[in-house]
């Protein structure tokens, strides 16, 4: 079994505590999702899809779900599954982009590693199991960098090659850039979701996955 298999097993699981109600708007919910959209205002697109910035889905998809993710956060992990469900149930109505947040000590150089495993077609696998395996490399005030170049080794990562490209501008850059973004955004804690241009603001798991359904069915 292999780690997509054990995530989303996961997912599943946990997207069944949730009861039948987790995947379909009640008109409960769906008057709540129009409520708050129509109180959330926009925000400048240019700040939440970079061309740097790394994504699934169609460009052209009705709907874009933006994540600000930090590597070394729990609660990123808890709902990295949750955006894998979302990806599997739309996979052509939805863009999901990802958005480099580092708070933590050791992010900067986890994004460093997923930079250089996008460059080797790798960012999906070695993402996958830095979320899996973060308790045994993420811990705060005093991560295991040398765990995190092991884990993303086991998944695939030409680490040699990776150890230089990490230093690319190119990779610099982009960090630069997510975290002005951050910066300009407000943005004070992972996740962090954008639906459509809008923020999301106590979402749940259930919740998330909801008013994303109602997003492409509105769509």
């Amino acid at each position: 079994m292999n780690r997509r298999t054990l995530l989303i097993g996961a997912s599943a699981l946990g997207l069944a505590a949730f009861g039948g109600g987790a995947f379909f708007l009640n008109r409960e919910r769906q008057a709540e999702a129009e409520a708050v959209a129509a109180k959330t205002p926009a925000v400048d697109p240019a700040l939440l899809v970079r061309p740097h910035s790394p994504s699934f889905g169609p460009e052209d998809a009705p709907v874009t779900l933006v994540e600000f993710f930090d590597p070394s956060c729990e609660a990123c992990r808890a709902y990295h599954p949750v955006v894998e469900e979302i990806r599997r149930m739309f996979p052509d109505q939805v863009r999901i982009v990802l958005r480099y947040t580092l708070f933590h000590e050791g992010s900067d150089e986890a994004a460093r590693i997923l930079e250089a495993a996008r460059m080797q077609n790798k960012f999906e696998p070695v993402l996958d199991a830095l979320f899996e395996e973060q308790p045994g490399w993420a811990v705060h005030g005093s991560p295991e960098m040398d765990v995190a170049w092991e884990i993303a080794a086991n998944a695939g990562l030409d680490v040699e090659r990776a150890e230089t490209d990490k230093l690319f501008p190119g990779i610099t850059g982009t960090l630069n850039q997510d975290m002005a973004d951050v910066e300009a955004l407000g943005i004070r804690q992972t996740p962090t979701f954008f639906l459509n241009g809008k923020r999301l603001e106590n979402f749940s798991a259930e919740s998330l996955i909801a008013d994303v359904r109602f997003a492409v069915e509105n769509a």
